[in-house]
């Protein structure tokens, strides 16, 4: 789950908790001012966000927090970036917004991979990956009729591994 799904998510359950319990809807039309980054907000959206961060909402913290996560991509040092992570993972489990404390216990769970593009100092792009993500894809929607796993490995083999073509008595195309 992404920091932008957990904001949104705690945004929405929290919108249906304040009309059930009848409160003024304060965060109708919000979504986008609390999702957003700071530079891409609209003049009304600015104000929106203005008028909400007088609020202590579980959607204000939570945007807070997904803001604060920002500056962890700021750091040069793996040491001080695995303190700061640390940290705000603390912080995060604290908070009792349950779909932050979902992103911070898998930041956890990924630490060590995460530190390393700080060791990398970030010339590792991961582009190739991407890229090779993409294709098992776009096989495996094309591979949607075969009823076996085997089918579906046997065709990523061939699109992944550009192995050849088994011969058939028929061509087909």
């Amino acid at each position: 789950m992404s920091g932008i799904k957990a904001v949104g998510e705690v945004r929405a359950s929290e919108a249906k908790r304040l009309e059930r319990d009848g409160y003024e809807p304060v965060l109708k039309h919000s979504r986008w001012c609390l999702l957003k980054r700071k530079e891409n907000l609209t003049e009304r959206q600015t104000t929106k966000l203005a008028e909400l961060l007088q609020y202590n909402l579980q959607s204000v913290r939570s945007r807070l927090m997904r803001e604060d996560f920002q500056r962890f991509w700021e750091y040069s040092y793996p040491a001080c970036a695995a303190k700061f992570l640390d940290e705000w993972c603390t912080r995060t489990m604290r908070s009792k917004i349950e779909p932050m404390k979902k992103i911070a216990r898998s930041l956890r769970r990924h630490r060590e991979r995460i530190l390393n593009w700080f060791h990398a100092e970030g010339a590792i792009s991961s582009g190739i990956v991407e890229g090779f993500n993409n294709k098992a894809k776009l096989t495996m929607r094309k591979a949607y009729g075969f009823r076996t796993a085997e089918a579906l490995e046997i065709a990523l083999y061939h699109q992944l591994g550009d192995l050849p073509e088994p011969e058939f008595t028929h061509e087909f195309w």
